[in-house]
């Protein structure tokens, strides 16, 4: 009797986790319907900060991407590295040659200001800011040549004092890159959409931060971020606490998934999976209903001898059809690229595993550079892997 009603309970769960992926799905049809001028009325000038640390795959492809923009305004382009033999120096030079382009700086200095080598870097960067506003970017992110217009129509909006984006996967190749895009596409882009419609999350990512160069000092420029782990969402309180609005404009911009093994799959979504955890311990404990297949499958082995074991087998093929048919709205809506839609299913379980592991130990990797924390914080960098 006792397996029973566990078969039963599970099941429960993964019942409840296909209505929410319904909702899900829902909700993500309707987050773009609003309307959104798509083009800046006034062209400020802009200072685009890009923080690199190595030469990952489509590197020159993704800062490409941010100088090939339909914008009429001045563009200043920083890149900053700490290490003067770091391999992304030569994609910079490249692209410099390429572009014959006056306002693409490179700073190389290794000044370390905190535990976060990102901010480190944006520190190092920030006294050679020129333009009224700041746009900030992770190097693996990729944009159309419109972002930057968008991006400042939004930021020019009565109240809002900043602008972040959604971001949704890319993958470059391989099977491990395919469950990277759908774990983001299937998984952490519907929840973060779910989240807000519902007030549950308040989020700024780094796929871009864009503020008025005064908002920026106003908050003390970078250096009360260098010991965060999720920088980019201490950041949006921070802008949040000064009164203003972080603005999240109807569209998404491309993270570009370069994993090529476990390892590298495994290391990347675990550090992501453990920063959102620290930042909302209990919205991220309560997804545990976020995962429906996991849970008919525990339903399924614990009701193998009973009478549960047949609906079971029911609830998992609804929950696989249920995240398939989130993915393909989240495909449709924000116009990705095909979907390996075979993979759902491994990656549902992978991601319910992760979900586990993230509650065990403080530990997560950046870039080779392991990092114990707590809370939000990193109080100790270990040495590069």
């Amino acid at each position: 009797m006792m397996f029973f009603w566990l078969s039963v309970t599970a099941m429960l769960v993964a019942a409840t986790g296909c209505a929410y992926l319904l909702a899900a799905t829902t909700l993500v049809s309707c987050s773009v319907r609003k309307p959104f001028q798509s083009h800046a009325k006034v062209a400020p000038g802009v200072t685009i900060l890009k923080p690199l640390c190595g030469n990952e795959p489509g590197l020159f492809e993704n800062l490409s991407s941010f100088w090939r923009q339909d914008y009429p305004g001045h563009v200043q382009i920083l890149f900053g590295v700490q290490d003067p033999g770091d391999p992304a120096i030569p994609v910079v030079r490249r692209l410099q040659n390429a572009r014959e382009a006056r306002d693409l700086e490179l700073m190389v200095e290794a000044t370390a200001h905190g535990s976060n080598r990102k901010v480190s870097s944006l520190v190092n960067m920030q006294s050679r800011i020129q333009q009224d506003i700041v746009v900030i970017a992770d190097s693996d992110i990729r944009v159309n040549p419109s972002y930057l217009g968008e991006v400042v129509a939004a930021l020019n909006e009565p109240g809002v004092n900043a602008v972040t984006c959604l971001y949704h996967g890319v993958p470059l190749a391989g099977i491990w890159s395919n469950l990277s895009a759908l774990a983001i596409n299937a998984h952490f882009l519907p929840n973060v959409v779910f989240g807000m419609a519902l007030g549950l999350a308040r989020p700024c990512f780094g796929s871009t931060l864009a503020l008025r160069h005064q908002t920026l000092a106003d908050i003390g420029g970078f250096l009360p971020f260098v010991d965060r782990l999720a920088d980019d969402y201490a950041m949006g309180q921070a802008l949040r606490a000064a009164g203003g609005v972080v603005s999240i404009p109807p569209f998404s911009v491309a993270h570009m998934c370069t994993e090529s093994s476990l390892r590298d799959f495994w290391r990347h979504h675990l550090r992501w999976a453990r920063t959102i955890k620290s930042i909302e311990p209990i919205g991220y404990a309560g997804s545990v209903v976020a995962h429906p297949l996991p849970w008919a499958l525990i339903a399924m082995l614990l009701g193998v001898f009973s009478t549960t074991f047949l609906p079971a087998i029911a609830v998992a093929g609804a929950s696989i059809v249920a995240r398939v048919t989130l993915l393909r709205k989240v495909a449709k809506t924000y116009a990705l690229p095909s979907q390996a839609y075979w993979l759902t299913p491994a990656c549902d379980l992978l991601s319910f595993v992760l979900f586990v592991e993230s509650f065990f130990a403080r530990q997560v990797s950046w870039r080779d550079y392991h990092y114990l924390t707590v809370g939000n914080w990193v109080i100790h960098r270990g040495s590069r892997a």
